[in-house]
């Protein structure tokens, strides 16, 4: 792999008797040449202290990084190849675009002609050709954005880190500017690590994604596998909506499960791991359960609905079933009422079996 860390763990010096706090504990990973890797979870999670030991802003207590084979654990930030675009943008609000662009190459010390050169092509590459004299007061926050991505890319980093870049953005700006960064990196085929709460963002511009969660690593996965096969309740939970039923598992085999949920029995998708956990919980999305008809007779809770919310494209129930309140999304034109009592099909294939850590 082009960029490695090993057994990485990072401790901080507490307050008052507190002694050190853990950011990172013990996380390893390995991460492709031009591989668009993000790091994901919520705050406090040390997915920010990993970025910050990546770049060189902070050095870890313990554990290997590694670029391309060469250790980088004492190296500081400006002899690692790397660059990064931040959060607040960090542009210099007395350079023109131009020079902000310019900048790093003139740290460099490249001539007047390749300083040239390389910032009209990294402008064009990100759409700022054209405003090469803009002020920065005198741009949008997405353009802003842009001149932040091109000085970071213009002096051709091995590795490009992002620190939730698109926060500070509107929502369709946001989305914009995403399929922008995606697009750019995917031609300049340059390895990205990029940070972020956002499970949305994290779906829509990865190859893999590192799930954190209290300083170590809860899943890692492309995904697809983080969103349909998560291996906790912490990860399901914290991608997308879901439903939790606990269950008691009687056996698995051949990749199913059958379990007890209160009086019913169900089947359920299971992996073989899952067989030690006789209590467990089963895991659905919302608009993967149906709603049933009387004919149904496998997989099927009864439960009654405690509230109906219209979303446009689909109405969300609320439904009780036994002491759990499961969430059902469904497009269906007919319309059920509050207190109706419903059949609820489980499909196998989308129910799981998981942890209940």
């Amino acid at each position: 792999m082009y960029l490695t860390l090993e057994h990485i763990t990072k401790k901080f010096p507490g307050r008052g008797q507190e002694g050190l706090v853990t950011a990172v504990d013990d996380v390893s990973l390995a991460i492709g040449k031009g591989e668009f890797f993000t790091l994901l979870g919520p705050s406090g999670c040390g997915k920010t202290t990993m970025l910050r030991l990546i770049a060189g802003f902070e050095f870890p207590t313990s554990g290997r990084i590694a670029l391309d084979e060469r250790q980088l654990e004492q190296v500081p930030p400006n002899k690692r190849d790397m660059a990064m675009v931040f959060q607040s943008y960090a542009i210099f609000p007395h350079l023109t675009v131009f020079e902000n662009i310019a900048y790093g190459l003139r740290i460099k010390k490249l001539s007047q002609d390749e300083v040239r050169r390389r910032v009209a092509q990294i402008m064009t590459q990100t759409k700022l050709t054209g405003l090469e004299n803009r002020m920065p007061n005198q741009m949008s926050g997405g353009q802003q954005q842009r001149v932040s991505l091109a000085r970071a890319l213009v002096v051709e980093p091995k590795v490009l880190l992002f620190d939730e870049p698109l926060s500070n953005l509107d929502a369709k700006l946001r989305e914009e500017m995403r399929f922008e960064i995606r697009d750019l990196q995917r031609r300049l085929n340059i390895t990205s690590i990029y940070v972020t709460h956002d499970q949305e963002e994290a779906l829509a511009l990865s190859d893999r994604i590192a799930i954190m969660n209290k300083g170590k690593l809860a899943q890692l996965g492309t995904p697809e596998e983080i969103y349909e096969l998560p291996r906790s309740k912490f990860v399901a939970d914290f991608i997308g909506l879901a439903n939790f039923l606990p269950a008691q598992a009687q056996s698995v085999q051949d990749g199913w499960a059958s379990v007890q949920v209160g009086a019913h029995a169900l089947r359920v998708t299971a992996l073989p791991h899952d067989a030690a956990q006789q209590s467990a919980l089963i895991f659905i999305r919302p608009g993967d359960i149906k709603i049933a008809d009387e004919n149904a007779v496998e997989n099927i809770l009864t439960g009654q609905i405690v509230k109906a919310t219209y979303l446009g494209e689909k109405i969300d129930y609320r439904v009780q079933v036994d002491e759990t309140e499961l969430r059902v999304q469904t497009s269906d034109a007919k319309r059920r009422a509050v207190g109706e009592i419903v059949r609820l099909y489980l499909p196998p294939e989308r129910a799981r079996l998981i942890g209940e850590a």
